[in-house]
């Protein structure tokens, strides 16, 4: 992304952060409130793609868990595949319907790591050095899974290939593109975005982009 446009992303989100949102109950509605849809698919970064080989990714569990593990490419993909339709809702007002995401559950990983109980937070970071911030509770859904392919296709890197994490309940920037690590915590680090201002959840359907005073 354009260093302007990232600074007044940021200038817009000091802004808004603090102000309650428009949303006094959650939406019901399959297009979450504040969104508009799209037949495209925008891409979003924080202007770095980062050309990561095979034989040079991998994936680290680690933090409160009884099990850390650094997985490399190979050992990934001789986990279970999983395959999983669902919607992309970006915190910019875009939304995508029906994405076809391939990959590895997330719940395959937790199997692996084993979280202690007191997790309550992960705090995800990437090989482009972003980070972010993101409840445990909802990445425990059926459909959370860290994706390497999109409609049967290896995840192109505009994308966040070879993988990144889908987290359909949740604004997408939750879901890191280029993950290389997940720390399972007990207690809150703030993440790129999160530290300038956006919110420490991310719901959709209570249009909760911004931290609220």
């Amino acid at each position: 992304m354009n260093p302007s446009i990232l600074e007044r992303k940021e200038r817009w989100a000091k802004k808004m952060a603090g102000q309650r949102s428009r949303v006094l109950k959650r939406s019901s509605e399959r297009l979450p409130p504040g969104q508009h849809l799209t037949s495209g698919f925008p891409v979003l970064d924080l202007g770095i793609q980062p050309d990561v080989s095979l034989a040079e990714w991998s994936l680290e569990l680690s933090g409160e868990v009884e099990e850390p593990i650094k997985l490399f490419w190979e050992e990934f993909s001789r986990l279970p595949r999983f395959e999983d339709v669902s919607d992309f809702h970006c915190v910019t007002t875009w939304s995508k319907f029906d994405c076809r995401w391939g990959g590895v559950a997330f719940f395959t990983l937790v199997d692996l790591a084993k979280p202690k109980s007191d997790v309550n937070t992960l705090f995800i970071q990437s090989y482009d050095s972003y980070t972010t911030n993101v409840p445990f509770e909802p990445c425990l859904d059926e459909d959370v899974l860290i994706a390497t392919h999109l409609d049967g296709q290896p995840l192109p890197r505009e994308h966040g290939g070879p993988a990144r994490m889908i987290i359909p309940k949740l604004y997408a920037w939750k879901g890191a593109k280029f993950v290389r690590s997940i720390q399972f915590r007990n207690s809150l680090v703030r993440g790129y975005w999160e530290e300038r201002g956006y919110s420490d959840y991310g719901d959709p359907w209570t249009d909760d982009r911004f931290q609220r005073a």
